[in-house]
């Protein structure tokens, strides 16, 4: 039987960063640790949006920024999210490929989108669609996967304090200003309903 994972969304792509480093040091493998992030990009003002297409150059932000550390970096586009980039064990599962066929090929797509690759994690409904928005509108997603139950017991201890968005608050936000759900076949680029926007 598959073990759901522990999953975190993370308004940025740094404190997410925090939290793998954090997991690492606390002794969880990185063939553990997963990670998805729609690619960024710079708008004129040097801010960073989302960008409707993925680039070389964002793609290297993201691994220079860390997550090329772990096994199995991908880019690939994703029905209802748009561009991402996902490293370890759930770059397989989105693709259907091995995660090593993944690495240096472009950009690829992914096979069930976002939310359907969550749900065959064993994340449910709900969850599954605000992890799918979280990453639409920008987020980073970390998810920690093992059978350990000491491992799993450390990972929801760091995550906990890992200072990640909390899913009952945002999603009850974003149902206040219209949100009725993970919209699985648009891309939504607009950065101003990003998060509580």
């Amino acid at each position: 039987m598959q073990t759901t994972p522990i999953t975190r969304a993370f308004d940025d792509h740094a404190a997410a960063e925090q939290a793998r480093n954090a997991l690492l040091s606390g002794g969880i493998p990185d063939s553990a640790i997963s990670i998805v992030a729609r690619v960024p990009d710079e708008t004129a003002d040097g801010t960073e949006a989302v960008a409707p297409v993925a680039t070389g150059a964002a793609l290297g932000t993201l691994v220079g920024g860390g997550i090329g550390a772990l096994t199995g970096v991908g880019l690939m586009a994703i029905p209802g999210v748009g561009p991402i980039v996902a490293a370890g064990w759930l770059v397989a599962m989105l693709t259907g490929a091995g995660a090593g066929a993944m690495a240096g090929a472009g950009v690829a797509a992914a096979a069930d989108g976002l939310y359907g690759t969550l749900h065959k994690t064993g994340l449910s409904d709900e969850h599954s669609q605000f992890y799918a928005e979280s990453v639409t509108r920008g987020g980073t997603l970390v998810l920690v996967r093992s059978e350990d139950g000491v491992q799993r017991s450390t990972a929801e201890e760091i995550l906990s304090r890992s200072g990640h968005v909390d899913l009952e608050t945002r999603s009850q936000e974003w149902r206040d200003a219209g949100w009725r759900g993970h919209d699985r076949n648009g891309v939504s680029v607009d950065t101003s309903r990003r998060y509580g926007s």
